[in-house]
């Protein structure tokens, strides 16, 4: 398919998914309902069914991790705005040895639209629009995050933008919702993004009400080793609610990172995270935010550090929360104290070791 058609297919979803979501939140519906993406690929319709189901089955599946390289520039030559990184950088920043060179001559110099296969909407943002999608070559899914200069510019945040993305370029860890590579048009800037397989952690919040001690536990363990590497990388999120966390295939905690902001926010520390925290493992446990009230009161409230925490919450949490809810910054609980607290210990770690994914069931 001609180039200026897929702009114009992909123009077309933006505009209409801006439409239909304009003043709600969009979701990843559940997961058996991602066959529904479209393909905006020019295929014949006989064959579109066929390409929506490859798609379906390659978000659900782990397969990713073996065709990431296949889509990786070796070198970015010029002209490439934003080459993806390669997976052979760890966590912590450190090479592990690559296979890119041997893969180098077949690979595309620039990134560009025309590479992806286009489909549903996944969410949508202040600034920006999130689509699932395909890279043609490889097979790689991924998310398309969609930013529209014109409304960047509106809202003075493209110095911020270019700031969050560089940031972002650079962090490597298991729960920080990963950024591959960036490009861009006359009129928008392209983020290829990590594919969280469950969606929202909101969604599974509002759906399970409050969720079970064992399962926010796990949940706050992994929030406190992301922000733990954040901040020895001197980020802060300053954003962290479960409307910004994402949930992988394998249950596992996504944090997302690229969010404009506009103005100064320099008075702020790490510890505006550890606050954060507090809030949401009592958003957790208890199904609503701590502090609840007319917006005069709640801020009444917050500054009074006014809360109370309901007595089906296990003392070990109510301890945790009690002590980073404290508004003295520099006396809440450290990160590192946060991973070693009893009530996290119980529920992550057995023998000496770490608890990885769902116990079998029940607080």
């Amino acid at each position: 398919m001609a180039t200026k058609t897929l702009e114009a297919r992909f123009e077309h979803l933006s505009m209409k998914d801006e439409k239909e979501a304009a003043g709600e939140r969009v979701y990843c519906k559940p997961k058996g309902s991602i066959s529904t993406a479209a393909s905006l690929s020019g295929l014949g319709s006989s064959q579109s069914n066929s390409n929506r189901a490859q798609l379906l089955k390659l978000a659900l599946q782990n397969t990713n991790d073996n065709k990431v390289n296949a889509m990786i520039p070796a070198s970015p030559g010029k002209g490439t705005q934003g080459a993806l990184p390669s997976r052979d950088t760890d966590e912590n920043g450190s090479h592990r040895g690559s296979v890119l060179n041997n893969q180098a001559p077949t690979m595309p110099k620039e990134l560009h639209l025309g590479m992806f296969e286009i489909g549903k909407p996944l969410g949508k943002g202040k600034f920006g629009r999130v689509y699932l999608a395909k890279e043609r070559s490889s097979g790689f899914v991924c998310a398309l995050k969609v930013l529209h200069k014109s409304e960047l510019q509106q809202g003075g945040v493209q110095k911020q933008v270019r700031r969050e993305i560089e940031i972002q370029s650079n962090l490597r860890h298991p729960n920080v919702l990963r950024l591959y590579g960036h490009f861009h048009d006359s009129k928008r800037i392209f983020l290829i993004l990590e594919f969280a397989g469950r969606g929202e952690l909101y969604k599974h919040l509002r759906k399970e009400h409050r969720f079970p001690e064992w399962k926010a536990a796990q949940y706050i363990a992994q929030m406190a080793a992301a922000l733990k590497y954040l901040h020895k990388k001197h980020v802060m999120h300053r954003d962290i609610k479960p409307e910004n966390i994402l949930v992988g295939i394998h249950g596992e905690i996504k944090i997302k990172m690229v969010a404009p902001r506009a103005g100064s926010e320099n008075y702020y520390t790490e510890k505006v995270d550890l606050w954060s925290l507090g809030v949401l493992t009592y958003e957790f446990l208890v199904g609503e935010a701590p502090f609840e009230d007319t917006p005069i009161m709640t801020q009444r409230r917050i500054g009074r550090a006014d809360m109370s925490v309901p007595s089906f919450v296990s003392p070990e949490a109510k301890d945790l929360i009690k002590r980073l809810l404290v508004l003295d910054p520099e006396k809440r609980i450290p990160l590192d104290e946060i991973q070693r607290h009893p009530w996290i210990v119980k529920h992550c770690m057995k023998d000496g070791k770490r608890v990885s994914g769902p116990k079998d069931g029940k607080a």
